[in-house]
């Protein structure tokens, strides 16, 4: 599902006039680096649960089994910023995540 959640995930931040610089995570998480954020944090992840929740379960109705009440994501997130770390340090760090299943 790794190219799926990649597509949707482009697809949004292009509607948010983000780019969608990295992506990467693991089983349970994905990691993000887009940039310049141009809207509100809270609504750019709004849109990204929503969209991909919703994509996923219309085309692989298996993955709303796999969760407690069919949610795909969790309510909550985590958001940082990197001060002054050069562009290519933050890349490197999302690209030694596994990849989500």
């Amino acid at each position: 599902m790794y190219p799926i959640l990649l597509k949707l995930f482009e697809k949004v931040c292009n509607d948010f006039e983000t780019e969608l610089v990295e992506f990467n995570g693991e089983s349970d998480h994905v990691h993000l680096l887009n940039y310049p954020p141009k809207v509100p944090l809270s609504r750019l992840v709004n849109s990204l649960k929503g969209v991909s929740s919703r994509k996923l379960k219309l085309h692989h109705p298996e993955v709303a089994n796999r969760y407690y009440k069919s949610a795909l994501w969790s309510p909550s997130y985590f958001a940082a910023s990197c001060g002054g770390a050069p562009m290519e340090v933050i890349k490197q760090y999302v690209q030694q995540q596994r990849s989500p299943h």
